[in-house]
């Protein structure tokens, strides 16, 4: 059993750990300091109900119908781009443009639904948690204790990010750093969606 849990904790680990839409919004908001524990719970949640579903079953049903992750590819790259160009936006404009944009919204709601849309909207995450992960676990001795493994990984992880990225939030607060960070994360932003465009994941190519 112990052999199991390790075994999903060091692949799922090894999986969420690529820097992604979902991690770059959560460090986002833990630099910010703008609800990002609620954000990074949703997103162990997520991962905890996609883990499960994977390994008890849920991976013949998105087998058995391909078009829903075509679909999804297309709202993922509109919703990323988005993102994008959110986080460009905020990069061009500086320090006081996000006090104003702090002032004006950013409440809880339409962080953790921005939370949920670039998890559920990201065609990869399906391929990670329904197919790649579960695949692995099928060979484990006990399906329980590599789940427990998997979400392990995903609770340490997400709490990684708002916790470092809140710690290291007086250093970051000068304005050059906030520009650079946004920078960063919309061209990370952008850089996934581009990916979805050109190259799709190989379940759907």
């Amino acid at each position: 059993m112990l052999e199991s849990y390790l075994a999903g904790l060091v692949v799922c680990g090894g999986i969420i750990v690529a820097i992604g839409a979902q991690n770059a919004y959560v460090l986002g908001l833990a630099v910010r300091r703008r609800y990002h524990w609620w954000s990074a719970g949703l997103c162990m949640s997520t991962d905890l109900l996609l883990l499960t579903a994977g390994m008890f079953g849920m991976s013949a049903l998105l087998l058995a119908f391909p078009g829903t992750l075509a679909a999804l590819r297309w709202l993922g790259v509109a919703f990323l781009g988005w993102l994008a160009v959110q986080a460009l936006y905020r990069a061009a404009v500086g320090r006081a443009g996000l006090a104003v944009e702090q002032a004006r919204d950013t409440g809880i709601a339409r962080v953790l639904l921005a939370t949920l849309a670039v998890t559920v909207l990201n065609p990869q995450v399906y391929l990670d948690t329904l197919l790649l992960i579960p695949s692995i676990g099928a060979q484990q001795d006990s399906a329980v204790a590599f789940v427990v493994g998997a979400g392990s990984a995903s609770i340490l992880w997400f709490s990684l990010l708002a916790w470092g990225g809140a710690l290291l939030s007086p250093w970051l607060s000068r304005p050059l750093a906030w520009r650079c960070i946004d920078g960063a994360i919309g061209l990370m932003m952008a850089a996934i969606a581009l990916q979805l465009v050109i190259a799709p994941p190989a379940a759907m190519a």
